[in-house]
């Protein structure tokens, strides 16, 4: 059983103590692909290094995550465009609008988006997307840029049916983490009608663990928690979860 994680930060000062047994414990549960969203440039050598140490299992994106979106977004802009001429990057991302820790550089936030949505589409990259009560400001933008060129993921998806659905429209995979295994979490009440081949597994870690272990730590091993709670969602076994969720995610990645 080969899982897929989408969406892990284990570059973090999180796992400064131990972070090679952590991702060797999730390679022996079965999670052999960990894709690396990017946050700043100050985080760039930790994801470079961390790639370096497992080569066939760790797969880096770049990009500008919208709550480090500050007075110096078009230096680091300018960072990500240096980094995707240096080095091999699988998406763009994290991206998106947070309007839950920073309301004042919203229109920086705005730019940053479309600048990096943008230069996904030049060089054929998909996008990971942070919505962070910020669902409005998302999609007008992805209105603005939607076509057959811009894929993606819709990172931590914790919206409605019906904003899954519009997030969908927009060749968005929705990234299901931890938050579909709380009891508040609100999206399992609805998946089981969202069509499988639209998931993808993540965990965010070393954020939202899932049961039993929220409020701690989360790893890239617990997305089995996950996967377990999807294999109930959609009535069929772990095993069909976990290969068709790596298939969707072989389409967005194109790896």
């Amino acid at each position: 059983m080969m899982i897929t994680d989408t969406h892990t930060h284990l570059y973090s000062e999180a796992f400064d103590e131990d972070r090679d047994s952590v991702i060797r414990n999730a390679i022996s549960k079965g999670v052999g692909r960990f894709f690396m969203p990017a946050i700043d440039s100050t985080y760039t050598q930790r994801m470079l290094d961390l790639e370096k140490d497992f080569p066939d299992h760790v797969y880096l994106m770049t990009g500008v995550h919208p709550t480090h979106v500050k007075e110096n977004f078009k230096e680091e802009l300018q960072h990500v465009e240096q980094m995707l001429s240096k080095h091999k990057f699988y998406a763009i991302g994290e991206i998106g609008i947070d309007l839950f820790w920073e309301k004042k550089y919203l229109k920086e936030q705005q730019i940053a988006f479309k600048s990096q949505i943008r230069l996904a589409k030049k060089n054929k990259l998909p996008i990971a997307i942070h919505c962070r009560d910020a669902f409005d400001a998302v999609f007008e933008i992805l209105e603005e840029e939607k076509g057959d060129n811009l894929r993606g993921i819709f990172h931590c998806f914790t919206g409605t049916f019906e904003q899954a659905q519009k997030a969908i429209s927009y060749n968005m995979k929705l990234g299901i983490g931890g938050v579909v295994t709380f009891k508040n979490g609100k999206i399992d009440k609805f998946l089981h009608d969202i069509d499988m081949k639209h998931i993808v597994l993540e965990t965010d870690a070393p954020y939202l663990a899932p049961t039993p272990y929220r409020g701690k730590r989360n790893e890239s091993a617990y997305i089995v928690n996950v996967l377990e709670k999807l294999a109930f969602i959609y009535q069929t076994t772990e095993d069909e979860i976990a290969l068709k969720t790596t298939k969707n995610s072989i389409e967005v990645f194109g790896v």
